[in-house]
């Protein structure tokens, strides 16, 4: 099994390819904004080989948005996303996907639902759809077992930006449960919404405790960030904390 991180792109999100002797899948699709070079840089990993669905983690747009133009790029494959967003994807809804802070439209995308468990076999290895809501309902982390991977968007912006719980359909407490089972799973390697993978037992270990530690200390702030943080952007899903947290995972240019 080949597994090959697209970094994100400006606003976008990380895209993941992985890839099987029985098919390949793509986890996460980016903004419409760049959905043909999006488009090429698959092509480029593929080679002859094709791409057989789409998966994503979550409604969002930075996410998302490029879903559709890929799909149809390559014979209208399926695009999943758990039953919680698909109302969203297949209205084109700009509010809670979070596309008209983005000043663009959502393409009305139609999608397959799933569920908690569901499991795609590529051959030499499988992706394991695993619910990890807080972020938004329909929020999915994808794992690959035999490398102890999880990739997971948004629930994970990156490992010096913990997540809002303040965006439509988010939920502090499903944040935590969500943070709890991702520790349960003992990962190697955790992939964020940006920049390159967490590796290392210990260092995804503490990452995770960083956080959760954080999200538990809103709920006795009754539900909020730290007074003195900055207001996000219009466009982050994180938080920026007054003080920076630790960041070993730098982009390569």
């Amino acid at each position: 099994m080949k597994v090959v991180r697209l970094p994100a792109i400006h606003h976008d999100g990380n895209a993941v390819i992985v890839s099987g002797s029985l098919g390949s899948l793509l986890i996460d699709a980016g903004t419409s904004w760049y959905q043909s070079l999006q488009v090429e840089r698959i092509r480029g990993q593929l080679g002859d080989g094709r791409l057989d669905r789409i998966v994503l983690t979550t409604r969002r747009y930075p996410c998302s948005g490029g879903a559709k133009h890929i799909s149809e790029s390559f014979g209208d494959i399926p695009i999943h996303i758990h039953h919680e967003g698909q109302a969203a994807l297949e209205t084109g809804d700009f509010f809670t996907t979070w596309a008209n802070r983005f000043d663009s439209d959502m393409p009305p995308t139609k999608t397959i639902p799933m569920d908690d468990g569901e499991i795609f076999a590529l051959g030499d290895g499988d992706v394991k759809a695993i619910s990890l809501p807080g972020h938004a309902p329909e929020g999915m982390g994808y794992f690959l077992p035999h490398l102890a991977t999880l990739v997971v968007g948004p629930l994970m912006p990156r490992a010096d930006r913990p997540t809002r719980w303040d965006l439509p359909g988010g939920s502090l407490i499903e944040l935590i449960r969500s943070f709890e089972s991702m520790k349960r799973l003992q990962l190697t390697s955790l992939v964020p919404m940006q920049g390159p993978a967490i590796r290392g037992k210990k260092h995804v270990n503490e990452v995770l405790n960083r956080h959760l530690t954080f999200f538990k200390e809103a709920v006795e702030n009754e539900g909020k960030p730290p007074k003195s943080w900055h207001r996000p952007a219009s466009t982050a899903l994180w938080l920026t904390p007054i003080s920076p947290w630790p960041l070993e995972e730098k982009e390569s240019v």
